[in-house]
């Protein structure tokens, strides 16, 4: 053969279905059998499926290019100048490249690549079956397309297309720099990396991981994930250091049991109080895809806890679903259980673990619907922790044992809508602890007993472009009866019965109308609603205190509260009210996004008779005449600063007895200062502040948004921090001050904080983290403490959530 240049299908493997130029044609007279196949049917994707690998590469056409080509026939090939073969997801380039046909066997040398399926990889000497994918590459650079992997070694062994073993190698995520004295900021060095693309997973013996050219740590194995996908084995350690536990060291273990089930086991010695062992198990199941059955358990255990010196632990278990589409019943359950009363305050590092709230809600529930009818039936029984005196004492909520519900809705019943939602509950309450400081309230007087409630509404909306108008007719109607043993004297304040029952009627008429008009101010051009509502509430008057209140409270009064019926919440209390609520909001509306520049609102409600129905008999009836004036405004200034005020002004007292203000600048992502001010009087009253911002800026280097979850770019340091203090107690109630540094390919983070616990009781922690992109992290504290104190504020790295496509890497 002389000199070529060309990209016709020369070679082909023997399982082709293609005819080669130099195959064999048929005979005179024979005929090419055909076959008829389905039409094809087309299906939507969002992604491109290039089914690399396997027989799909094996079956596909082999191409060649080069400036020349000398050989035997059926036998072998040598090639040489700018030399490229192609086959299927296979690229090979290189000076020179021979190639053997009996057993598919390619020799390379000289700026050897290779790309397969997007994984790229340079060398010097290239051994290799092309169908087979075995062979060797030597002093390879190698760059995986997931997890943006790459790195260095003596020699890659090639198994076949999916795992390869290199040697003498380090491994990075570091983005490789021109020039050839770039060295990573980070790698993994070891004897021998195997890598394996389908378990997604790289195994490395004796291997160390090098920062800054510093080995901070090394193992004699060490398995890593490719991308970032969930694989199993153990976790990077995490380090805490707190006035509770001392020295703490948490040793994660996960298992990906399924795609839909995980475990994660947790050993955490502490220098101070022994070792807890934490085990948390999730599952999801889907029998159909909008059906989904999941649940989340949790224990940890301390056998011995040198802090208290006894055995510590803690259960936590969430499930929730439906098991059959074809019968609507669903299921939930809430267990929270802990060993004793100081849990809350012993194990508050992790501040997500529901086990460290003072009252335990321990729930099981099964609802069905039907159509307009829905019943539920529910367990509720609380764990209280309490404290050792009457200053850490709190009064425990009723468990309810149990509660069943049975509601009708009918909607647009000529026009009326009308529903019946009615209620069954034996409440029943330990209150021995709390009474013991307390036993004068009148929480301590009342007895466990069993409530029944129906509540009828019926009512009619009237509709239209401009407004509407919405009459309703409610009937509440309750009936007690009393268990014999209780505490105190509650027997007097009922007249000596066991039972007592009451029907409570009431009427409202919710009114209300829109407004708009075009406004022009500062140049720019709005629109502009005036929104003017009324709502009427006239309810019976019925004597109520000699009845037990399980679980009703006064509503906070708010926008949404001041436009109810009742002024309380729960069953037990319904308010005699005679009230009209007049209210109005006004929204400027960009016209040709319809995003909400400004909203202001005001309201008030005026008693026309005085209210006498109270929580307590003790409480004094609120006269007639008007309530507190609530205003509000939320106002975008531009779209990087948005105010938001509150206020609760009170005629009669003339003095604000509410008051909140707070503002966000958000310029951008990785950008965002938050403040707070609240003030509820004889009550609280606080100032907050908490920021996200980069100090580069300080020295104008602004960086470049790219996304979500990469920053502002390499070489930049972040301020975070939150300060939540007390005017009135004249101490901080929570604090963070921390900084973060955006390696490029790695993210340090170091934060010191402190909450109160109690009037005399806070905890201390110290944090830092090492994270190296798409690879693992080291550190110790709550590496969520900034998600979870500052508000909007942005990872600076996350989990891409798409595969890379091999055409992002196509040659």
């Amino acid at each position: 053969m002389g000199h070529a240049q060309t990209a016709a299908p020369l070679l082909q493997s023997e399982e082709a279905e293609v005819l080669l130029p130099f195959d064999k044609p048929p005979s005179a007279g024979e005929e090419m059998q055909t076959t008829t196949s389905p039409a094809l049917t087309l299906k939507p994707s969002n992604v491109i499926n290039s089914k690399p690998g396997g027989s799909a590469t094996r079956k596909s056409p082999t191409y060649i290019n080069a400036q020349s080509i000398d050989g035997r026939s059926d036998i072998d090939l040598q090639m040489q100048g700018e030399v490229e073969i192609r086959r299927g997801s296979l690229l090979i380039r290189a000076d020179r490249i021979d190639y053997y046909q009996p057993n598919d066997q390619v020799r390379a040398s000289g700026g050897v690549y290779i790309n397969r399926s997007g994984n790229r990889y340079l060398g010097s000497l290239l051994d290799m079956q092309l169908d087979a994918m075995d062979g060797y590459l030597l002093d390879p650079i190698f760059f995986f397309l997931r997890g943006n992997g790459q790195g260095t070694a003596e020699k890659i062994q090639f198994i076949n297309d999916k795992k390869a073993v290199a040697t003498q190698a380090r491994f990075t995520t570091c983005k490789r720099k021109p020039g050839p004295d770039w060295f990573p900021d980070w790698f993994m060095r070891a004897d021998r990396i195997s890598f394996d693309q389908d378990a997604n997973q790289a195994v490395a013996t004796h291997g160390s991981l090098v920062f800054q050219g510093v080995p901070i740590l090394y193992a004699p194995r060490f398995s890593f994930p490719l991308n970032n996908e969930r694989q199993s084995g153990f976790l990077p350690p995490t380090f805490s250091l707190n006035n509770l536990g001392g020295l703490e060291m948490s040793l994660p273990y996960y298992w990906n049991i399924a795609p839909n089930r995980d475990m994660t086991v947790t050993t955490t010695p502490m220098t101070q109080r022994g070792v807890l062992f934490s085990n948390e198990f999730r599952y999801l199941e889907r029998k159909e895809p909008q059906i989904p059955l999941q649940g989340i358990a949790r224990l940890d255990l301390m056998p011995v806890d040198n802090l208290r010196g006894t055995s510590r632990w803690g259960l936590s278990y969430q499930h929730t679903g439906i098991p059959d589409s074809a019968r609507p019943i669903a299921f939930n359950l809430n267990v929270n259980r802990v060993s004793d009363n100081n849990y809350w305050q012993d194990f508050t590092t992790n501040t997500a673990n529901p086990l460290v709230q003072r009252s335990l809600n321990n729930t099981a529930s099964v609802a069905w619907a039907n159509g307009r009818l829905s019943t539920s039936v529910a367990v509720s029984k609380l764990q209280t922790l309490q404290g050792t005196d009457a200053t850490t004492a709190i009064a425990p909520s009723y468990d309810r044992l149990p509660q069943i519900n049975v509601n009708y809705l009918q909607q647009d019943w000529s026009g009326f809508d009308w529903s019946v939602n009615s209620e069954i509950t034996h409440f029943t309450v330990d209150r021995a602890f709390y009474c013991a400081f307390y036993p004068s309230s009148a929480y301590c007087y009342q007895p466990n007993g069993s409530r029944l409630v129906v509540n009828n509404q019926l009512s009619r909306p009237f509709i239209t472009s401009y407004g509407y108008i919405t009459p309703k007719i409610l009937l509440n109607a309750r009936h007690y009866e009393y268990e014999k043993a209780y505490y105190g004297t509650f027997q007097q304040n009922t007249v000596g019965s066991d039972a007592a029952s009451v029907v409570v009627p009431s009427y409202s008429l919710d009114t209300g109308a829109t407004f708009e008009r075009p406004v022009s101010i500062f140049g720019l051009n709005w629109s502009q609603t005036l929104e003017p509502r009324a709502f009427y509430v006239k309810t019976a008057y019925r004597y109520q205190s000699d009845l037990p209140n399980f679980d009703s409270g006064t509503n906070d009064y708010n926008f949404a509260s001041v436009f109810t019926e009742n002024t309380f919440s729960g069953q037990d209390r319904i308010s005699d009210s005679h009230t009209l609520t007049l209210g109005a909001t006004s929204r400027f509306i960009n016209p040709d996004t319809g995003a909400e520049g400004a909203r202001f609102g005001i309201a008030q409600r005026y008693r026309l008779s005085d209210q006498n129905v109270q929580l307590t008999p003790t409480t004094k009836s609120l006269q007639s005449g008007n309530s507190d004036i609530l205003a509000g405004a939320s106002v975008n200034v531009t779209q990087r600063l948005s105010l938001d005020t509150l206020v609760d002004y009170s005629e009669q007292y003339k003095r604000l007895e509410r008051q909140s203000v707070g503002a966000r600048y958000n310029p951008s992502g990785y950008r965002v200062i938050s403040t707070a001010y609240r003030f509820q009087r004889e009550s609280s009253e606080v100032v907050d502040l908490s920021w996200q911002w980069p100090l580069n800026d300080l020295w104008r280097d602004v960086g470049i948004d790219r996304q979500q979850g990469q920053g502002l770019g390499g070489g930049r340091l972040y301020s975070v921090g939150r300060f939540n203090y007390s005017l009135l107690e004249k101490r901080l109630v929570e604090s963070m001050l921390g900084v973060e540094y955006d390696g490029g390919c790695w993210v340090s983070r170091f934060a010191l904080q402190r909450t109160q616990l109690t009037l005399n009781t806070s905890t201390s922690s110290l944090m830092f983290q090492l994270e190296f992109n798409d690879f693992s992290r080291l550190g110790f504290g709550n590496m969520n403490a900034a998600r979870e104190n500052i508000s909007r504020y942005q990872n600076l790295r996350e989990p891409f959530q798409f595969a890379p496509s091999p055409f992002a890497q196509y040659d």
